[in-house]
This record gives structure tokens, sequence and C-alpha cells, in this order.
């Protein structure tokens, strides 16, 4: 069967919580203010108090406004597409299967949580929201979601991506939002980062500053975040969810499920509903791949550490390559972030995950071949996941395995053509970020 499709009444009606599930506890996020457990009011600053019940909950399973799943049933569920022209191609045993994300309105997984994130501020009495986005995804879907609830939103875009991505900038102000290069003039982080290096090509940890201290320092703004957090990846899982029901329709179960991994919500959103039959004993590995460029599990540090440059968010504990690493201009914009989630890294901590990096050339080599192939052209941060899953059917060729194989197509490509000529015309190049550097910025993480 090439695709598996569900009816809009199968929607999942409820998130998964994989905080009630993990075997051994998380440790808590610190305040950057006191060094001790951050509070409720804290929090209060900049998230609704809704949120941050399920920033903190271990009820296992949270039920979805029907508010919610009234706007996600514009384009879910999400069809599971079995690639067999890419089997029939690779000539491997291995069955592969993707969960397609990008049919939503901003072509990503990303609005599954923003649609979330601005209802329960506008119910909150929030009107208006602010936030970062690398690549522009995230950026996208929170435009979308603000104007679903009738919100003012402002985002502050990565500014390499800010100029390699127009198109994404264009969506955005399409959606009624304000869209600004980051670091920027209009706070007091962005402004310190031009001061020391005025051609700044900015970050995610250094546009996180900007749109903390700004929804920090309005009474009428609250901040939301595209990933990283709790309730973040919490709303992401309706992808696995899904995904677990179009499996036993056709009476199969993945045996490995690759996702692209930066701060980690498209890889929680697919991976979590399938790691709870992994805590129940069920046999399946999930990968978390990342870019070389940028490689916090393989490479990072599991320790405490700021969410952003400024230090205005929470300290938590995550594998982290240090707050004030500045990635290279890589063009997979999205996984460009110095930290991965608190959930994510205390799963690869403990052994409960698995990670893998890939290079940037066979990322857009594989993700061409994909779409070749398949029809469909995939964001380069999606892409990550095409190479690592086609890596592994590989493999399976060569030792005969028959294993059955998923990844989260996370996104379409359509807006990343830039990308795409720029590995056409031969302009792009592998990138492992040096040892050395890592190490020099780890020397800053927070003494707690």
């Amino acid at each position: 069967m090439k695709r598996v499709y569900l009816k809009t009444n199968e929607m999942p009606k409820q998130w998964y919580n994989i905080l009630a599930d993990l075997p051994t506890p998380m440790d808590p996020p610190l305040s950057p203010f006191t060094k001790k457990t951050v509070t409720f009011d804290e929090m209060k600053a900049i998230f609704p108090e809704s949120l941050i019940e399920q920033e903190m909950s271990d009820k296992r399973w949270i039920d979805i406004p029907e508010e919610v799943l009234e706007i996600l049933s514009l384009w879910r569920p999400t069809p599971l597409i079995r690639a067999e022209r890419l089997e029939e191609y690779l000539g491997t045993p291995a069955k592969i299967y993707f969960k397609y994300e990008g049919v939503s309105p901003a072509g990503s997984h990303k609005p599954n949580t923003a649609v979330a994130q601005a209802y329960y501020n506008k119910k909150e009495g929030v009107q208006r929201l602010t936030t970062e986005t690398g690549a522009g995804q995230w950026g996208s879907a929170l435009a979308f979601a603000t104007k679903m609830f009738n919100m003012e939103c402002r985002v502050y875009m990565v500014k390499v991506s800010f100029y390699q991505k127009p198109y994404r900038k264009s969506f955005m102000r399409m959606f009624g939002a304000e869209v600004i290069p980051s670091p920027s003039e209009f706070t007091n982080s962005g402004r310190a980062i031009l001061e020391k290096n005025p051609d700044s090509n900015g970050s995610l940890g250094i546009a996180i500053s900007e749109a903390v201290e700004e929804a920090a320092g309005r009474n009428d703004t609250n901040y939301a975040l595209g990933s990283v957090l709790n309730h973040v990846l919490l709303h992401q899982t309706v992808i696995g969810l899904e995904a677990k029901k179009q499996f036993e329709i056709v009476g199969d179960y993945p045996d490995m499920i690759f996702a692209s991994c930066g701060g980690g919500s498209n890889f929680g959103g697919i991976a979590f509903p399938f790691l709870a039959d992994k805590f129940s004993g069920k046999n399946v590995d999930a990968v978390a791949v990342e870019p070389a460029s940028c490689p916090t599990l393989t490479k990072g540090k599991y320790a405490y550490d700021y969410g952003d440059v400024a230090k205005l968010t929470p300290i938590m504990p995550m594998f982290t390559l240090g707050h004030d690493f500045e990635p290279p201009a890589i063009h997979a914009g999205g996984l460009r972030y110095h930290g991965d989630s608190p959930i994510v890294s205390k799963l690869y901590k403990d052994g409960l995950i698995s990670a893998t990096a890939v290079k940037q050339l066979e990322v857009f080599q594989y993700g061409t071949l994909f779409a070749q192939l398949e029809g469909i052209v995939p964001a380069p941060e999606s892409a990550h996941a095409i190479a690592a899953t086609i890596k592994e059917a590989i493999k399976c060729k060569e030792t005969g395995e028959e294993k059955t194989l998923l990844f989260c197509l996370s996104g379409h490509g359509f807006f990343d053509m830039a990308s795409y000529d720029a590995y056409f015309d031969g302009k792009l190049e592998d990138y492992e970020y040096p040892e050395d550097l890592i190490e020099e910025s780890l020397k800053n993480l927070p003494e707690v």
C-alpha cells in the first residue's frame, strides 16, 4: 500500500506526555537569576498558566481542546507513505515509510504546536506573541496560528536565514507577522551582539534572547517557543500517535525511526509515542539525526546551560555546545541550535535513543534523490532524516536484514530552492565544527 490515511474523526484527541513514563525522573530547570528550581511565577512572565502546567505535568494523557482540533483538521491527519520507488532504486530488503508533515498550511510540522500555543495565550487574554525562527518554518507556523486567533506576532529571524530564505519572510508577512533579522537594534541583547560582532550571522540562541527580552518587558506580550520545551514536544506527539494507528492498518511496525533533530520537536513528535512501547519492552530504535556542523548530541556535553545567549531563559539540563556557540551559516537553518530538548537529552544520556550526525553534501545528495524518486522536495532539515534512513537501508542491502524503517518528512523544501541551487552549482561544502571551538564554548557553562 503506497499511502495510508486516517479519517478526520480518527485524529488523536489527546497528546501523549512522555514525562509520565520516563524510567528515571528529569532534573528540574533552574532560574537564571536565583540558580534555584524555576518557579511558576517566574515562568508566568512569558508563558500562559496553562502551558506552564503542561510543561510540569506528570499526566500521561492531556486533552486537546476542540478549538485546536478544529484548526488542526484543516490538514490532519497527515499521510503515512511507503517509499516503494526509493526501495526499488536502492535494491534494499528494507521497507521504508515516511510520515509527511509538509501538507500543513506552513509546509511543516510546526503548526501542530503553534496553534495550541496561540490558543492557550488567547484564552488567557494575551493579544501579542514574540518568537524566534531559524529556517523560517516555526515563524511561518506561528504567523499562521496567530492570524487564526486574531493576534499580533513579531518574529526575530536568524539573520543568515533572513537573507537566504526571503520567501519565508514573505509568507510570515502574508499572515500579518512582523519579521526582524536577528541580531537587531530592537533589543538590548541584540545591540550587545552587534557591538561585539557587527557582521554576526545570528543564531537561534541570539534570536531567542531578543524575543524573550521583548516579551518579558511588555504586559500585552508573551513568548512562544517552537522546540526544546516539554509542552512543545507534547503538542507534536500527534505525529507519532497517528503513525501508530496507520501502521496498525498495514499490519507493520517500525524497527527504526529517524527524524532530524535541532531542538527536538520533530524528533519527539514522531518518536515519543513509539518510545512508550519501548518502555514496555518493544524493540524499536529511535535515531535523532543532526548536522555535523552543529553536533549537539554527538559531540556536545550533558550539563546545565542557558537556552539563549543573553541568559534570560531557564537553565536546563541538556546536551549543549555552549549557549554562546554561534554555528556556521549552513543552509539547514532550523537545526542550528546550541542545545537540545531536556527530554531528548535525558533519553540519549540514558541510552534509550540513538543519535547520528550527517554532512551537508550527503544531505542535499539524498534529498535530491528522494525528490526525483518520490516527487516531494524535502526541506534541508528533513533531508537529514532521509540521508540517515537511506544509509541504513543500504546497510540492510549489505546484510540482508529486512527491517522496517520510518522517518518523519517534517516539511517540504519549496522555500529552500536557493539552497538546492547552491548545491547544484557546487557552492556548498562539508563542514564539521572543530572540537577545539566546542571546548572553548563549553568553558562558559553556568556554575550550578
